[in-house]
Parts: C-alpha cells; sequence; structure tokens
C-alpha cells in the first residue's frame, strides 16, 4: 500500500519510508476491527443455537445447571470443543459446579463477550429468574426475538456484501488507471512529480481519495 501511494502520488523512495510505518499501523488496526466484527458475528450464530439448547434442556425437564450442560454438549456436537461458544459454555459449567450463581455467571459472559444479544439474554434471565415467573416461558419468546433479530442481521450483512465488494474495486481503480496511463504511455505524468506544484497538486488529490475511501467505508458499514 505504501509503495503504491509513493509510487502513484509521488515517485519518491522518501515518502515511501515515511508511508511504510502509518500504513501498516493502519493496516493492522483494520484487520483488528473486520476479525473482531466476524467473531462477534460467529459467536452471536452460534449463541443462538446454545438459547434454543438450553430452553430444549428445560422444557425437557432439565434445571437450569443441567440446561446448560446439556446445552454444552449439543454446541460440541453442532460446532465442536474448539468453538467459541463450546468454550464459554465449558467454563460456564465448571463455574456453576463451583456454586456460583447462575446469574452472575451469565452476567460475566456477556461483559466477556460484549454482544448485545448476548447481554440482552442474560439481562432478561436475571430479571426472569429473580421475578420467579415463568422462566421457560419468558426465555422462549426472548430466544425467538433475539433468533428473528440475529437472521435480520445475516440478511443484511448478505445484501451488503456486494456494495463491498464494488467499494473494494473503486478503491483500486484510480491507481489501476494512473498505472495503465503510465505503462502505456510513458512519460504522460512526469510534470506530476518532483517539482512544488506537482507536489502540492498531488497532495490534494491523495487528500480527496483518502476523504472518498473514509466516507465509503462509513456508508457501507452497518453496525449491527
Amino acid at each position: 500500500m505504501a509503495a503504491l501511494v509513493s509510487y502513484v502520488f509521488y515517485r519518491s523512495l522518501i515518502v515511501f519510508l515515511l508511508l511504510l510505518i502509518p500504513a501498516l499501523i493502519f493496516l493492522l488496526r483494520q484487520k483488528k476491527k473486520d476479525l473482531l466484527r466476524k467473531r462477534k458475528e460467529e459467536l452471536n450464530l452460534q449463541f443462538k443455537e446454545m438459547m434454543h439448547a438450553v430452553i430444549a434442556g428445560l422444557q425437557a425437564g432439565y434445571s437450569i445447571e443441567n440446561a446448560f450442560t446439556h446445552a454444552y454438549q449439543d454446541i460440541c456436537l453442532l460446532y465442536g470443543k474448539q468453538s467459541m461458544m463450546a468454550k464459554e459454555l465449558y467454563h460456564l459449567t465448571m463455574e456453576l459446579r463451583n456454586n456460583r450463581n447462575i446469574e452472575d455467571v451469565l452476567s460475566d459472559f456477556a461483559a466477556r463477550c460484549q454482544v448485545a444479544d448476548i447481554r440482552d439474554f442474560a439481562e432478561v434471565f436475571h430479571i426472569a429468574k429473580k421475578s420467579g415467573g415463568n422462566l421457560v416461558g419468558i426465555l422462549k419468546n426472548t430466544a425467538d426475538v433475539i433468533s428473528d433479530k440475529i437472521e435480520v442481521k445475516r440478511e443484511i450483512t448478505t445484501m451488503i456484501s456486494a456494495k463491498r465488494l464494488e467499494q473494494g474495486i473503486m478503491d483500486i481503480v484510480p491507481f489501476a488507471i494512473i498505472l495503465y496511463i503510465d505503462v502505456s504511455s510513458p512519460g504522460f505524468f512526469d510534470g506530476m512529480y518532483h517539482n512544488l506544484v506537482g507536489i502540492v497538486i498531488m497532495t490534494v488529490l491523495l487528500v480527496v481519495y483518502i476523504a472518498a475511501y473514509l466516507m465509503a467505508e462509513k456508508i457501507i458499514h452497518i453496525d449491527l
């Protein structure tokens, strides 16, 4: 990225060296955000199955503790013991065996995951358990609402995936055009480099490109 920007806009080795570290930091931060978003989406899908497994266990007459143990077995079959939800459920069942309060364990789980749907489920579970109402009915209704919400999120993600691809192509197009002209017509852009006027113009164009890139990122990104 640093090499491409420095070549297209400045044709300068010094600019490349100055851009290298900031570009690396920027890309690593973006990668971290993307990985975190994907992990949360994956955890959310696994959480949906966990909710239904817990409710199925409660409807079958299991205690709350045994219902979560039953859910752990189901999640291991669906996603494997190394999946995120399986690891969380294993930790949760170990906490329950140490006689920790189920509400506190779920609250810790929600705080650790930082996923809105898990936090909502933990809060509803806490209220339902404390009020002594129809726990199974309340949790089933909550699970249905959260499941519908998760499915809507998946549909939105699918709908905007094509737009994300289009954005990626549009990010590359300006560079591709300049490189194509540079190869097909050598010397066409020579007047834009290694002089004050060209540096100013190219810097302005680079700022415009970065602003357009950030605007496109903001438009295409939907906080689900």
